[in-house]
């Protein structure tokens, strides 16, 4: 009788496994005998499918105190992220839901159907103190599923419609699907985007953001929306030390060349249960550099591999941090990578229907 070939999670996921999640006593782990790898294959592992949750989101709205971010209020259509990087700092987050920052961050996602009917409501209040909103602060807003259920454009028609400036930060090229929201958005200096560039090697890209689009695509992007008046910049993060932080003049030229007016960048954090995940995708993939790009992490956070105090979680210090950071900025000037875009304005907030209501009272 012949039998299919078991799939498997090849390069197109980024963890390897599902690590239990640190708020659970009890967990399961899969019986080895009854999980087989492909035959000469003894790396493999059967694929995983990704699955969709409603999300019964009470508000639309996340706000933060937080000293080390640049915004205050941000909006999040999708918890947990397809795109599978393996360094991301968002992963442990999925635990608070009961997943683990492994596998089902990336093959769990939750899905806030009801989150622009929920802004439009929000932004009408009068409690509503207009002031940029983020999207996509935690997980990638125009992740694969976005293309079938519209959540994050029909919020932006939401946002546009009150002419509330937005933020947005995406390693997706379906951000240009928005580009006519954009444009309308940008009459209103209303509108920054930033594509995420963490590499420009293709095979550490397909081993490192296994279902990203790839940096070329990516760079594509930021011309794109160039060429069609956006502002919009490069987003450098997180730099890895010792396996990407080489790169960072040929991304910063690179997105220059392509349009990029403004640059950003971090180095990486590993909060959490993301420290073990991604010393165990370094053993897998790199494992020559690992005892190496470890240690730098440590020397840029006094020894840890993540420092959750305020002032400090976003920035790196040490050495390995601070030349990085001076290449950044040489690397910048260069390529006349500065803040040439408009600041985000609310000078044209409205409430739809505001006027003609107004002529009632």
């Amino acid at each position: 009788m012949k039998t299919d070939p078991v799939p498997r999670i090849g390069p197109r996921r980024g963890a390897a496994s599902n690590p239990a999640c640190r708020f659970d006593r009890i967990h399961y782990e899969p019986d080895p005998e009854r999980v087989q790898p492909v035959p000469d294959e003894p790396d493999s592992r059967p694929a995983v499918p990704t699955l969709f949750y409603r999300d019964p989101a009470r508000r639309a709205l996340s706000f933060n105190q937080s000293p080390d971010i640049p915004f205050d209020a941000s909006i999040n259509p999708y918890r947990g992220c397809e795109h599978g990087c393996i360094y991301c700092y968002a992963r442990p987050s999925h635990e608070y839901l009961g997943f683990s920052a492994g596998l089902d961050f990336e093959t769990r996602i939750l899905v806030k159907q009801d989150l622009p009917e929920l802004l439009r409501h929000e932004l009408g209040s009068r409690s509503w103190k207009p002031q940029v909103i983020a999207i996509g602060s935690v997980t990638d807003a125009y992740q694969p599923i976005e293309r079938r259920l519209r959540i994050t454009r029909r919020c932006l028609e939401v946002l546009l419609d009150f002419r509330n400036p937005v933020a947005i930060v995406t390693k997706s090229t379906l951000v240009t699907r928005d580009i006519d929201l954009f444009r309308e958005l940008a009459r209103f200096d209303a509108i920054r985007i930033y594509l995420s560039v963490t590499t420009l090697d293709p095979a550490l890209h397909r081993a490192m953001e296994p279902r990203a689009a790839a940096p070329s695509r990516r760079l594509a992007a930021i011309e794109e929306l160039a060429n069609a008046g956006i502002p919009v910049g490069v987003m450098i993060a997180p730099i890895v030390p010792g396996l990407t932080d080489h790169e960072v003049p040929s991304i910063v030229e690179a997105a220059a060349a392509s349009g990029a007016k403004t640059a950003r960048h971090m180095m990486l954090r590993l909060p959490h249960g993301l420290a073990s995940l991604f010393e165990d995708w370094l053993e897998r993939h790199y494992p020559d550099r690992k005892s190496k790009v470890m240690q730098r992490i440590r020397d840029m956070r006094n020894g840890k591999l993540n420092d959750s105090r305020f002032y400090d979680r976003m920035h790196a210090g040490g050495f390995f941090a601070d030349q990085t950071h001076a290449l950044f900025d040489l690397a910048c000037r260069r390529a006349g990578l500065v803040d040439a875009v408009p600041e985000l304005s609310i000078e044209s907030f409205r409430r739809p229907g505001g006027d003609q209501l107004a002529l009632f009272a």
